[in-house]
């Protein structure tokens, strides 16, 4: 997972990097597993841009990846190590005794043979997943559930790992990549070991022309408009207070540093312990 960099032979590539991708051992996607990915342009079900910034890029197909492992007790066979253009980590397929593949996140280290299994009579070694409640206490794991048998939502990024820190009856205290320590349940799975690709933060994209094939459009700077386009615009020169506007904001006038966003009666506020910003 080493980075590799070029010979500024164009201004484009004097700060250009890119992965050399020696864990990837195939370009051929599992063919069962691939979906139609439909671009959205950042506009939501009424056709509105909700997400600002977005639209054009490569075209890409979906790999399902199997969040839930609720494939339990049955052993599985890593056959490919793959790059996946949705996520920034590596996946794999798993090939198992009964004849299905599944696409998986990939676990650090993680090679073409080695046997993974889901369920409490797992051993622990990375790639295999438990319920939280079987795991010692300073393991790290990724790709955590929630809500018992809805899938992993956290910790599935390159690089990502959670440190399971204690136990609190039919909790289980975790520390986040954030630096967050929340409460999960007992019963919610977790994989264990650190997610593939760790190398990703390292990354120069180099020229702007890259960001284009992600889908990612040009942003102008509030500060660089008219003050009828922009809370933050106008002003004689470079002024920093927008001709009188103190604070950064967005076009719409909310606030953007500091602020805090988080609703005080959020459901999960009791769940966590400790916030990440301490």
């Amino acid at each position: 997972m080493a980075i590799k960099t070029f010979k500024p032979i164009t201004p484009g590539t004097r700060f250009y990097s890119v992965s050399t991708f020696d864990e990837i051992t195939t370009d051929k996607p599992e063919k069962s597993l691939l979906s139609p990915l439909k671009k959205s342009g950042g506009r939501n079900n009424t056709g509105r841009i909700t997400s600002r910034h977005r639209g054009g890029g490569h075209k890409r197909q979906y790999r399902i990846i199997d969040f839930k492992r609720d494939k339990k007790d049955i052993k599985a066979t890593v056959t490919t190590v793959e790059y996946d253009p949705n996520r920034t980590c590596r996946i794999c397929l798993l090939e198992y005794a009964d004849g299905e593949k599944r696409y998986i996140i990939a676990p650090e280290k993680i090679k073409v043979g080695d046997v993974v299994m889901s369920g409490e009579g797992a051993e622990l070694k990375d790639g295999n997943a438990l319920p939280l409640r079987k795991i010692p206490v300073g393991m790290t794991v990724h790709n955590v559930e929630m809500k018992p048998g809805k899938g992993g939502q956290m910790v599935r990024s390159a690089g990502g790992s959670a440190q399971l820190v204690g136990h609190d009856g039919n909790k289980a205290q975790l520390k986040l990549p954030s630096g967050e320590i929340r409460m999960v349940l007992s019963e919610c799975l977790a994989t264990l070991g650190k997610v593939s690709n760790g190398d990703h933060e390292n990354i120069l994209y180099g020229k702007a022309g890259r960001m284009r094939w992600k889908g990612v459009r040009p942003q102008t700077r509030g500060m660089a408009m008219n003050p009828i386009d922009h809370p933050m615009g106008g002003g004689e020169g470079r002024s920093k207070s927008g001709g009188g506007r103190l604070h950064p904001r967005s076009p719409w006038g909310q606030l953007s540093k500091g602020l805090k966003t988080r609703k005080k009666k959020k459901a999960s506020n009791d769940l966590i312990i400790r916030h990440r910003n301490g």
